[in-house]
C-alpha cells in the first residue's frame, strides 16, 4: 500500500452563523488522484483550506507523512509540500507570468538583484515541461482566462509539491486544455504526487481519480473506490435527495410577443453582424467554444462594452443602450459569468446585494427605507431557497450557488424583463444545478425573457427553446429545440466563416 501523505481527522471549523465543518476525515496516498466531491456548501474547499493554511482548525489534528503538524498559514504549508491550486485565479494581472509565478522567491544577483534573466528562464523549463505555450515575460492581464488558470497550475507545481491540491482546475478549461490538464495529473501521479481533485464535473472523476470522498452539509459522508460507485451513487451520496433531472420547458408560441431585437451589432474584430431576437417566456441558449464571442455579445447588449454599430429594440421600441445604467433602465439585467466581481458586493449582506439594483425603491427623503429593503430581501431568500443563517449574513459566507440565487434576487427585485445569464451553473454543485434550472424554468413560465450562455452543451440542450450557436465572434446557426443535438451544435460550433 502507498505511503499516507496527508491525513486529517475530526476536524471542525466554525464561521459566523454557520457550523462549516463537523468532526470530518480526509486521507491521501502517494501517487493518487483522490476526488473530494459534495454540493456548495458541503465543505470541500473549507477542508482543503486548512489543509494548507488559509483558515485554521477549531478542533481535530492533521498528519502529514505521519507526523502530526500544525499549519498556521499557507507559508508553512508550501514549505511542508502542501500546495492548492484555487477555484478563484489567484494572480497579479500587471506582472507578468514569471513574476506572479516566483513572487517573493526571485532569484538574485549579488544577494540584492531580481536576476530576471534566470527567472524566466526557469519559468520557461517548468512551462516547456508541461507543454504550455506561454512566453514567460508575458503580463498576466494579456492571458486568455484558460492560460492564466495554467499559470496558476504551474505556479504550484513550481514549489516541488508532494500534496496538490485542485480546485476545480477545469472550470475555464476547453477540451482540449482539459486533456493537457489530465496529461500532466498522470505524470505527477507517477512521480508520487499526491493530487486531492474538486471537481463538480462527474465523468472526469471517472476518468483520473483512484477514490472519491464525499461530504455533504460539513460532514463526512463516506470514502468509495471510484470503479466500485456510479455517477448516480455518487450524487445521491452528494444530494441526499432525489434530483429535479427532467426538463419543464413548454415551447413558447411563435406568436409571443417579441420583448428584445437584436439587429446587426458590431464591435471590432470580436462581434461580427450579431442578429437575434428572444420573445416573452422564452430561454435562447448561446453555444460556442471558448472564444466564440457569446459573453461579448451579452456585454454589449448590457452597454458594458461600447459597439461600432447596430440596433437594440426593447418590445418594438429601439432604445439607446450606451452603459449598464441605461441597460438596467430598459429592464435588462445581466449575471455575469465572473459573480464575485461583477455580480456582488462580497463584504456586504444579503439584504443590501438584493436591494443594490433598485436602491431609488428603498430610498424616500434620502433616507434608506432599511424595513422594507429587509421584507423584500427575506420574500426573495425564501422565493428562491437561499441558504443562508439570515438576510444579515455576508454574501462571501455563502456557497457559490447561493452566491448566484442572490445575483438572480437582485435582478428580481429590479423587476427586468430580460434576464442575461452568463455560465449560470458554472462553479456549483449538481444539487444547485437543479435549483437553478426550477429559477430559469418558473421564471420562463412567468413571461421573463432568458438569454443563457453556458459551456455545458447538456445544460444548453436541456434548458433552451431555442439554441443560437457562435463560432469566432458570428453567429454560424440557430436551432429550434427539435433540431439541436450536441453532434449538430459542435459542427455549428465550429464553423469558421472567412471574411
Amino acid at each position: 500500500m502507498s505511503e499516507v501523505l496527508l491525513r486529517m481527522e475530526g476536524i471542525d471549523k466554525h464561521f459566523p452563523g454557520v457550523h462549516a465543518l463537523d468532526q470530518c476525515q480526509f486521507e491521501l496516498l502517494a501517487g493518487e488522484v483522490h476526488a473530494l466531491v459534495g454540493e456548495n456548501g458541503a465543505g470541500k474547499s473549507t477542508m482543503m483550506k486548512i489543509a494548507t493554511g488559509v483558515y485554521k482548525k477549531d478542533a481535530g489534528r492533521i498528519l502529514f507523512k505521519g507526523q502530526e503538524v500544525d499549519i498556521p498559514d499557507t507559508r508553512t504549508a508550501q514549505q511542508l509540500g502542501i500546495s492548492i491550486i484555487h477555484q478563484e485565479l489567484n494572480l497579479m494581472p500587471h506582472l507578468t507570468v514569471a513574476q506572479n509565478m516566483y513572487i517573493g522567491r526571485e532569484p538574485r544577483y549579488l544577494g540584492l538583484f531580481v536576476d530576471d534573466q534566470e527567472l524566466n528562464r526557469r519559468v520557461q523549463v517548468l512551462l516547456d515541461q508541461m507543454n504550455v505555450k506561454i512566453d514567460p515575460r508575458t503580463k498576466v492581464s494579456e492571458l486568455s482566462v484558460a492560460k492564466q488558470q495554467m499559470v496558476e497550475i504551474a505556479k504550484a507545481l513550481s514549489f516541488q509539491a508532494e500534496v496538490l491540491i485542485m480546485d476545480e482546475p477545469t472550470a475555464a478549461l476547453t477540451d482540449s486544455e482539459i486533456q493537457e490538464l489530465f496529461r500532466m495529473i498522470e505524470q505527477l501521479r507517477q512521480k508520487g504526487v499526491g493530487i486531492v481533485y474538486i471537481s463538480h464535473r462527474m465523468e472526469e472523476l471517472k476518468q483520473i481519480t483512484d477514490r472519491i470522498t464525499v461530504m455533504r452539509d460539513g460532514c463526512y459522508v463516506d470514502t468509495v473506490l471510484t470503479e466500485s460507485v456510479t455517477i448516480d451513487q455518487i450524487i445521491s451520496m452528494m444530494v441526499g435527495r432525489e434530483l429535479f433531472n427532467k426538463a419543464q420547458i413548454e415551447v413558447t408560441s411563435s406568436d409571443a410577443e417579441m420583448v428584445l431585437e437584436v439587429e446587426g451589432i458590431s464591435r471590432g474584430k470580436e462581434l461580427k453582424d450579431i442578429h437575434f431576437h428572444v420573445r416573452k417566456g422564452e430561454i435562447v441558449g448561446f453555444a460556442g467554444l471558448m472564444g466564440a464571442g457569446r459573453t461579448e455579445v451579452a456585454r454589449a447588449i448590457f452597454g458594458a462594452d461600447p459597439v461600432d454599430e447596430g440596433k437594440i429594440r426593447m418590445q418594438g421600441q429601439q432604445v439607446r443602450i450606451r452603459n449598464p445604467h441605461d441597460a438596467v433602465r430598459h429592464g435588462i439585467g445581466y449575471l455575469s459569468e465572473d459573480r464575485k466581481r461583477y455580480g456582488l458586493l462580497v463584504d456586504m449582506d444579503v439584504r443590501e446585494n438584493i436591494a443594490i439594483s433598485n436602491y431609488a425603491r428603498f430610498r424616500r427623503f434620502g433616507w434608506m427605507r432599511t424595513k422594507e429593503m429587509h421584507r423584500n430581501a427575506e420574500y426573495y431568500t425564501e422565493a428562491l431557497s437561499i441558504k443562508t443563517p439570515g438576510v444579515h449574513q455576508t454574501v462571501k459566507f455563502l456557497s457559490g450557488g447561493n452566491q448566484q440565487k442572490v445575483v438572480i434576487g437582485k435582478w428580481l427585485t429590479r423587476d427586468c424583463q430580460v434576464l442575461i445569464f452568463d455560465e449560470p451553473t458554472r462553479g456549483i454543485d449538481v444539487g444547485a444545478k437543479a435549483e437553478i434550472y426550477k429559477l430559469l424554468e418558473q421564471l420562463a413560465s412567468e413571461g421573463k425573457s432568458i438569454i443563457m450562455i453556458s459551456s455545458e452543451l447538456p445544460e444548453i440542450l436541456r434548458m433552451s427553446h431555442r439554441v443560437i450557436v457562435m463560432c469566432e465572434g458570428r453567429i454560424t446557426g440557430e436551432l429550434s429545440r427539435e433540431e439541436a443535438t450536441q453532434e449538430e451544435i459542435m459542427r455549428l460550433a465550429t464553423m469558421r466563416i472567412s471574411g
